[in-house]
């Protein structure tokens, strides 16, 4: 097994891909390896009681008024129209009066800055398939880009692993099956291997408020701001109660020995799918509104040398008739234990 890590690690090198990532690599790699299923049980986990409110974090909201200046919008842009009819990115769906996604996003960033007077950069974590489309779109904004901060930077892929023998897949017809993303998770090795991260300390940013692109509710609140700022927390989420069509979405739990956690429907055994979409059990949904520590996040980096370990998600998919592999993002397997796909590619969640 150590050979296949070798050689996935070798295949990324030649990729160009970061120290950041490779270590990534290595630590999901040795999980999977030493057996991690990626399962997290309900007898493991608990409901969670009360969280800090909205409301209460609106005694903050001086502190976080002062903090905006030194915070940055990153939005999540890796993800393809396809299910849509679309070949790009989602973002560029017209929303309104022929307006896109990316122009509301654009239009919305330029304004928060005119009328709170901050310079509140704009960075997109684009894909491969998205990066192109979007900076081309963006070019009627000639005003959103700033000087050392850029507009985008890329998420990163990995190697699509056989699940026998965890050995990188060859595809010699079509290299790019040989790949897949990693999921939104990847945001912190993506930022720190673009040095992105480090653009961002160096211009005076140390917090980021990141949210999904095609999520335009999603907006800057002082109130929550000023609580990262005052706590000192690394990391927040928002999250919000879970309704009927939140069901098979991801819910906030706590481990039984204390501890947040978030459990998607990958990470759960079929016998407590029941458990998993009772909402008024697991009553908190993820938005995918995030707060981000900067200077957190970059020390952190530095004292480990690789990103946050995150929980494994172990994604079955068949790259060709007859031919698995694994990958680390949420599982699609249904009942029989087959794949609900019918494509060899895998989606970033």
């Amino acid at each position: 097994m150590s050979d296949s890590l070798d050689v996935s690690l070798q295949k990324l090198a030649k990729d160009g891909a970061s120290v950041a990532l490779r270590e990534a690599f290595r630590h999901v790699f040795a999980r999977v390896q030493a057996g991690e299923s990626g399962i997290i049980a309900e007898s493991e986990i608990k409901p969670v009681g009360n969280l800090f409110t909205l409301e209460e974090a609106a005694v903050h909201r001086a502190t976080g008024e002062s903090a905006l200046k030194e915070t940055a919008l990153i939005k999540l842009n890796g993800g393809l129209g396809t299910g849509m009819g679309l070949d790009k990115a989602k973002s560029l769906l017209p929303v309104k009066n022929g307006l896109t996604f990316l122009d509301l996003i654009a239009r919305q960033t330029l304004h928060l800055r005119n009328t709170l007077g901050i310079p509140l950069p704009l960075l997109l974590m684009n894909s491969f398939s998205t990066e192109a489309d979007t900076l081309h779109a963006l070019e009627r904004y000639p005003k959103l880009a700033q000087r050392d901060i850029p507009l985008s930077f890329l998420q990163n892929r990995i190697p699509k692993l056989r699940a026998d023998t965890l050995e990188p897949i060859s595809w010699p017809n079509d290299p790019e099956k040989e790949w897949c993303p990693p999921g939104h998770g990847d945001i912190y090795a993506a930022l720190a291997g673009s040095g992105t991260l480090t653009r961002l300390l160096n211009a005076g940013f140390n917090y980021a408020f990141v949210s999904n692109a095609d999520n335009l509710g999603a907006g800057l609140d002082a109130g929550i701001l000023g609580y990262l700022v005052t706590t000192g927390a690394p990391f927040l989420m928002e999250v919000t109660a879970r309704t009927g069509m939140d069901r098979k979405g991801g819910h906030l739990a706590e481990w039984r020995n204390g501890g947040l956690l978030l459990r998607e429907s990958a990470q759960c055994h079929e016998d407590d799918v029941e458990n998993f979409q009772d909402i008024t059990t697991h009553r908190f949904f993820n938005t995918n509104n995030l707060w981000l520590n900067l200077v957190a996040l970059d020390r952190f980096m530095n004292e480990t040398g690789s990103p946050p370990d995150l929980p494994v998600m172990i994604n079955r998919k068949t790259v060709g008739p007859a031919r698995p592999c694994i990958a680390r993002r949420a599982a699609t397997r249904n009942r029989n234990g087959r794949c609900d796909c019918c494509t060899p590619e895998l989606e970033s969640h």
